[in-house]
C-alpha cells in the first residue's frame, strides 16, 4: 500500500497516515438478502370468512293426517261446478272447525285433500291422540254434513283417513314467490298409503 498504490506514508517507523482521497473509500453497500422459500412448502392461503348458513329444516316428532273425500271425481262430474264447489268447501270447512278445535295445522288445502300436521309449529305431548281425536271428530262431523247434504243435494259424502306418527324434516320447500312448509321423510309416505289402503269410509 506504501509502496505501490502511494497511499498511505509511514511515520516515524511507528503509524501509517492515508494520502489518498477520501471519496476512493467506500463502504460495502447494504444489500436485502430475500430468503428463499423452502420447496415442498406451499405458499399460505387466506381463505375469505363467510358465516355458517342459517338451517332452513329442522328435524322433529310430528304426527301427520291425510284426509280426502271418496269418488270426488266422480262427484264432480255428476253435479254442477258450482254445485261443486259449494260441495267442497262445506266439507272444507267442517274438516277446518274440527282441526283447529285440537290445535293441528294445514299445511296443505288443495281441493277435497288435507295435509295436516300435529307437532308443528306447536308440540304437544300428546299430539298423535289430539291426530286421532280430529280423525273421530271430522267423521263425526261429516255425518251431520250428510244430513244436510242429503236433504239439500241428495248427496251422501266419503272420506279417506291416514295417519302416522314419525321423524321428519320440516322446512320451506318451493320457489317463485311460492313457499310451504313441507314435511319430508318416510312418514308422510306411510300416511299416505295408510289412507289409501283404508275402506272408505261412509256415514249415513
Amino acid at each position: 500500500m506504501i509502496k505501490a498504490k502511494r497511499l498511505a506514508i509511514d511515520e516515524e517507523g511507528s503509524v501509517l497516515v492515508w494520502t489518498g482521497d477520501a471519496q476512493e473509500v467506500t463502504a460495502p453497500s447494504a444489500q436485502t438478502t430475500l430468503q428463499p422459500v423452502a420447496q415442498g412448502q406451499p405458499a399460505p392461503q387466506v381463505e375469505p370468512f363467510s358465516p355458517a348458513p342459517s338451517p332452513d329444516a329442522e328435524r322433529r316428532q310430528l304426527t301427520l293426517m291425510f284426509c280426502d273425500l271418496v269418488d270426488s271425481t266422480k262427484l264432480s262430474s255428476q253435479l254442477d261446478p258450482e254445485d261443486y264447489r259449494e260441495v267442497i268447501r262445506a266439507y272444507q270447512s267442517a274438516c277446518t272447525e274440527v282441526i283447529q278445535r285440537y290445535d293441528g295445522h294445514i299445511a296443505q288445502l288443495l281441493g277435497d285433500g288435507l295435509l295436516v300436521y300435529f307437532g308443528y309449529p306447536q308440540a304437544h305431548e300428546d299430539d298423535a291422540h289430539r291426530a286421532v281425536r280430529t280423525g273421530l271428530g271430522i267423521l263425526a262431523a261429516m255425518g251431520d254434513l250428510n244430513t244436510r247434504l242429503k236433504q239439500e243435494k241428495g248427496l251422501q259424502l266419503g272420506v279417506h283417513i291416514g295417519i302416522h306418527t314419525g321423524l321428519v324434516v320440516i322446512g320451506e320447500m318451493g320457489g317463485a314467490g311460492r313457499q310451504e312448509q313441507l314435511a319430508l321423510g318416510e312418514v308422510p309416505n306411510i300416511a299416505a298409503r295408510i289412507e289409501h289402503w283404508l275402506s272408505p269410509i261412509r256415514l249415513p
